[in-house]
Order: C-alpha cells, then structure tokens, then sequence
C-alpha cells in the first residue's frame, strides 16, 4: 500500500510540474504592453522629427490594442531585431512589415496575417529591368534581417548579387549612386520610400512572391495570439482596414480594389 501511494504522488509530482512549466504568462495579463514598429520606413512606420511614429502599421498596432484595452508604447524596431525584441522581452507585440516564415515561427508567434501585399521592384527611373527574371546578374540590396532579397536567388532561381546594407534609407542611397541596380521588397515599402524620395524611382509592378504581414508574439502565447485575430477581424469588418489603406496607400498606384480579411494562419 506504501508502495502503491509514493507511486500515485511521484505521479502526480510530474504532473504538477509538467502543468507548471507549460504555464505562461500571456500579455493579455498585463495592463501596458510594448509594440514594436518600424521608425525607417515612410508610409509605413515612420519615427519623424518630433520623435512621433505613423503610418499604415503604427495605426494598426493603435487599432489592435484599442481593441484589447491596452495602454501601450512604441519601440522602434528595425528589421534586424523584430525577432530579438519578442525573445528576449523588450516588446510584447511586433508590428513592422514582419512577413510570417517558418524560419521565423520556430522562435515567435504569430497572429494573422493582419495585410497581404507582394514583393516587388524598385529602381532608377532609366532602368530595364521589369521582372524578377531581369535581376539575373544585378545588383540588388538586402537590409540586414530581411529576407526579401534572399528569396530572389533562392526561391526564384534567379541569380541576383545580393548587396547588404543595414536599413533602406542606405539601400535607396545606394540605389540612386549606382551601387545596387534594384531593391526588393514589400510592394508597400517600396511605394512609401519612392513617395519619400520624390526622385523619380520607379516600380516595376512585378508582384511576385505573396507577402503575410503577420504581428508578432511571443512564442506560445496563443491567448494573446486568438485575442489579436480577433481583432484584425473587426478591423476589416467595421471599415477601418480600409480607411487605412487608402489613407496611406491610395495615391501610391498600389491595387486597393479588393480588401478582404485574410486567411489566418492559426494560433496552435
């Protein structure tokens, strides 16, 4: 019978501290949360000189947390360090261009996608190149922490010179110097820093390689994660979607026509 009892306790010892380490806390249990946003990108997530962000993503990380009655600030993140800031806790919610992978979900969580766009081509205005096959043997930039460039060469087969520079700011520099023939990327990037510059860029209008903007969680905070879907759901259903693409976006030759919810890709 002694026997029998310290097996049912040693039992029940691993089951309580198997449920213990399971546990965690998820940002839904706090009053003030952490968004990360971009501060580099116009149109986008942009810090401007009043230290003030906006743009599309800064207003969707406002509507999301309105909707989970969150105080919240921003930190700015670039595009090297969306993962860093949710793993090692400097931010409880990424929200700045951070395109859902694989890659990315072994260290993260994501909810959503919240936008889909396309990648597409930015260059000087004198350029040929009009598709993703015309990167074959050119110059294009890669900003540290993207994948957009990498995914030229590797899941398209084109064999580009990849060129990296740590944000865009130094890619478009580069770009108008002739150091790079192209960069690639998000269609909404790219439209928001040729708005910027004002220089005559052009894009190409390539559209290839769909795009998920997902927000990003912490790893395996699936409350927060079912919470933010939610959410992005009302955001497309009451309008605001939307009012924020064309608000954004609708002067900037982007395609608007259709504004639907996306497909989610699950919170397990």
């Amino acid at each position: 019978m002694k026997r029998a009892l310290a097996v049912v306790l040693a039992v029940a010892t691993v089951l309580v501290t198997g449920c213990g380490m399971s546990d965690q806390e998820s940002i839904l249990d706090k009053d003030e949360i952490v968004i990360g946003v971009r501060p580099d990108l116009p149109l986008v997530g942009f810090r401007g000189p009043d230290g003030q962000f906006e743009g599309f993503d800064v207003d969707v990380a406002r509507y999301v947390a309105g909707k989970l009655d969150k105080e919240f600030t921003f930190l700015p993140t670039l595009a090297a360090a969306r993962d860093d800031v949710l793993v090692d806790g400097r931010a409880d919610m990424v929200v700045a261009t951070y395109t859902i992978s694989q890659d990315r979900k072994a260290k993260v969580s994501f909810a959503g996608p919240y936008h889909i766009s396309y990648q597409d081509i930015l260059t000087r205005a004198d350029e040929t190149i009009k598709n993703v096959r015309d990167l074959e043997g050119r110059r294009i930039c890669e900003v540290t922490g993207a994948n957009a460039a990498q995914r030229v060469v590797e899941e398209r087969k084109v064999a580009a010179r990849v060129v990296p520079f740590p944000d865009y700011r130094q890619c478009l520099a580069a770009l108008k110097n002739n150091q790079v023939d192209a960069v690639t990327t998000n269609d909404v990037i790219l439209a928001g820093l040729a708005a910027q510059d004002g220089s005559g860029l052009r894009l190409a209008n390539a559209q290839f390689n769909e795009q998920r903007s997902g927000i990003g969680l912490p790893k395996g905070d699936v409350p927060a994660c079912e919470a933010v879907n939610r959410a992005i759901t009302d955001m497309y259903q009451d309008g605001t979607a939307a009012k924020l693409l064309k608000k954004w976006f609708g002067t900037s030759g982007l395609d608007l026509d259709t504004i639907a919810v996306p497909q989610f890709e699950g919170c397990s």
